[in-house]
């Protein structure tokens, strides 16, 4: 397998994870680092300049660290920008062990993932993005314990179980070649003779672990119904401890199956109704004889320290049950992954079932991680077969996997700020139930290298004549002095005094944070636009952050003192947008807004709904004002038309006009059978008296 051809696919296939996580704009600068250190953790963006003259007059030391494109429109060059960039390298990549053709191999020979060693170098907040694979091995060595709850109910049930045992064991075998098989039980001791009692069950290691089949068929064969029909209710004690005992159980680094065959429920802490014992403590409690020795003292483990020591000792657990408990123990597999179910079946000689059961087991990868240092978190995407992507939770594993078939995730792992104070962390990633793990060695990139000693200038002329040591562009002042260039003497002024000194309150920021608090008074900063600037005792005040109008500040009608808007004659408002000139809203009659509205800021607000347009003049959804005044007019004039006989009811004059441009507004037009064409315009005056002219041509 060509890696590099791989990764770098990879690579181009997944850069949306470069844009995850990233410093926002203006997010370095807000950050007010006080170090070239400080600075890279904030973000991957975030760069420190570390150029001698690179700050302006009142500009504070943290003004050094902001976004790298920020920086560079600065005029810092990249050569003086640090911005460390986080990588990672692979230390061991074996490959993955091929498909063996029946050939027997070495357990320490089998390669099921790869690559096995990695060392990622961690910038805070740049994800490192790396590929892992997975091959199922073919002849993988197996070690199998049987073990078996003999609270059975009837002796068919046991002949069943002994059966089925025994051709599992056949079954198993042409799977691999090495292949151990071992057996154990819960059964339940009998009361002494006379005496009432409820018995005591525990937990036997019948036959450690080995390759002698017939010593394993001969000990199953000799099993019996043991007394009482609840053994079952300590059975999960015996799950556990068939997981812990590995020296005991015999357990090699192989993989490792745990079958549990019985007829009734598991007990949980939690549904245990045995008080005074204490809590299961998860460690080894068998005796020179193979037998559980606590169950007296100590109460069923709960679900999830039964999931969490199965994942620990690598098991893989195949429950064996009767049809109806099926969906109860398929539940399990939310807590315990590594985990399938099998049928109990009259015909116990035919395992094919459980071995169809042990493939689904087999066949699926999940991968785990080892405790995560705070602040660093990882995320999967698998990539399965028939061209299943997963992520999130999913992202851990895939299915379905046959012997010789290969499938990918891609980890991504990044860091927030600087873990563990930067120190080397070494993490695992490893297939549950498997003896295979990706040791991961975890660097971060906390410090600059301008930084390291060898690049810190001791007595430096440019903090105040060797005041201090110059690091990264920046004084850090010796004992006794301090100031942006360790200008000021901690023997002329106290420190906390100087600043009590720039600010205008204890609730205030220094300098307004817009400049240097240089022994007690406040030097404010310059502004790139030298028509910009901040002033003040406290640099409380500027000539830029007023309100601004159509780009403008202050509209343009202005000047901006102290964030306030103080406008010219003509203008008022916030932002000076606001026309005091009413010019704009005189309408042809002479009247403001045609005597329908208000004039503000220069423009015309109409009062009354149905008007609109630049001076109220326009009404939609009126009537035509011609065709309201046209048989007055018409009366009026020469006395004609529908309102000949009742021309006394018009409410106005018409006055003759001899041109037609004397006439104002909207100028209508009609005939008169009589007189032939005239026209006719209707206003209404300041005096609310309404104003017509007539022109006859």
């Amino acid at each position: 397998m060509d890696l590099k051809l791989v990764i770098n696919a990879m690579l181009i296939c997944f850069p949306m994870w470069q844009g995850l996580v990233h410093s926002g704009p203006g997010e370095c600068l807000r950050a007010k680092a006080s170090s070239c250190g400080e600075c890279i953790r904030i973000g991957k963006d975030c760069g420190w300049c570390t150029k001698d003259d690179f700050l302006q007059p009142g500009e504070l030391t943290s003004a050094r660290c902001d976004d790298i494109e920020a920086l560079k429109s600065r005029g810092c060059t990249m050569e003086n920008i640090e911005n460390p960039q986080g990588s990672w390298r692979l230390d061991i990549n074996e490959p993955l062990t091929a498909p063996a053709n029946g050939m027997t191999r070495e357990l320490e020979d089998i390669i099921q993932i790869a690559p096995q060693k990695l060392t990622l170098n961690l910038r805070s907040g740049e994800p490192q993005t790396f590929p892992l694979y997975f091959m199922r091995a073919e002849g993988h060595p197996i070690d199998l314990y049987f073990l078996a709850d003999l609270s059975f109910s009837s002796e068919n049930d046991l002949e069943n179980m002994k059966m089925l045992g025994i051709a599992l064991k056949k079954e198993m075998r042409k799977i691999t070649s090495d292949f151990r098989i071992g057996f154990g039980t819960t059964e339940q001791t009998p009361c002494p003779a006379g005496n009432n009692c409820a018995g005591q069950s525990r937990f036997r290691n019948v036959l450690p672990l080995t390759n002698d089949s017939a010593e394993f068929n001969r000990s199953i064969r000799k099993q019996a119904i043991t007394a009482g029909l609840n053994s079952s209710s300590r059975a999960v004690d015996a799950i556990m401890q068939a997981a812990v005992c590995g020296d005991i159980i015999g357990w090699r680094h192989a993989t490792r199956l745990l079958v549990f065959y019985s007829d009734a429920e598991l007990h949980f802490a939690g549904n245990n109704t045995r008080g005074g014992r204490l809590p299961s403590d998860g460690n080894c409690q068998l005796d020179t004889q193979g037998v559980y020795v606590s169950s007296h003292r100590q109460r069923y483990p709960s679900i999830t320290r039964l999931a969490r020591k199965l994942t620990d000792n690598k098991i893989q657990l195949l429950f064996v049950v009767k049809e109806e408990l099926k969906d109860v123990y398929k539940a399990l597999q939310v807590h315990i992954p590594m985990s399938e179910v099998g049928l109990q079946t009259s015909n116990s000689r035919n395992a094919t079932g459980l071995i169809d059961a042990y493939q689904a087991l087999a066949s699926k990868v999940i991968l785990d991680n080892s405790k995560l240092p705070e602040g660093v978190s990882m995320n999967y995407t698998a990539y399965c077969k028939n061209n299943i992507i997963q992520t999130g939770e999913h992202g851990r594993k895939c299915s379905g996997i046959q012997v010789g078939e290969e499938v990918r995730f891609i980890i991504s792992i990044t860091a927030k700020t600087c873990p563990n104070n930067g120190r080397t962390t070494a993490i695992e990633i490893k297939p549950q139930g498997l003896h295979a793990n990706v040791q991961i060695t975890l660097m971060f990139a906390c410090d600059c290298d301008c930084e390291k000693h060898r690049n810190i200038m001791a007595n430096s002329p440019l903090c105040n004549h060797g005041n201090g040591l110059l690091e990264c562009g920046a004084c850090r002042c010796k004992k006794g002095y301090f100031g942006k260039f360790c200008e000021c003497s901690a023997d002329e002024i106290n420190i906390e005094d100087a600043q009590a000194s720039c600010r205008h309150d204890n609730a205030s920021l220094i300098c307004s944070d817009k400049g240097d608090c240089v022994c007690g008074e406040c030097a404010c900063r310059q502004r790139e636009n030298p028509d910009e600037r901040i002033s003040g005792k406290y640099c409380e005040c500027d000539n830029f952050s007023c309100y601004r109008s159509n780009g403008l500040l202050c509209g343009g009608n202005g000047a901006c003192h102290c964030g306030v808007c103080h406008c010219s004659p003509a203008f008022t408002g916030n932002a000076c947008d606001c026309a005091l000139d009413v010019a704009s809203c005189v309408s042809a009659n002479g009247m403001l807004c045609n005597g329908r509205g208000v004039c503000e800021c220069g423009k015309c607000r109409c009062t009354d709904p149905k008007f609109l347009g630049p001076t109220c003049e326009h009404c939609p959804t009126c009537e035509d004002v011609c065709s309201i005044h046209r048989h007055c007019v018409q009366c009026k004039t020469f006395n004609s038309g529908p309102k000949k006989d009742t021309c006394d009811q018009c409410k106005f004059e018409v006055s003759l006009v001899e041109r037609k441009v004397q006439m104002l507004q909207l100028i209508c037009a009609f005939w008169d059978v009589d007189n032939g064409l005239f026209y006719f315009s209707y206003f209404v005056n300041d005096q609310n008296i309404p104003m017509v002219h007539v022109f006859i041509p």
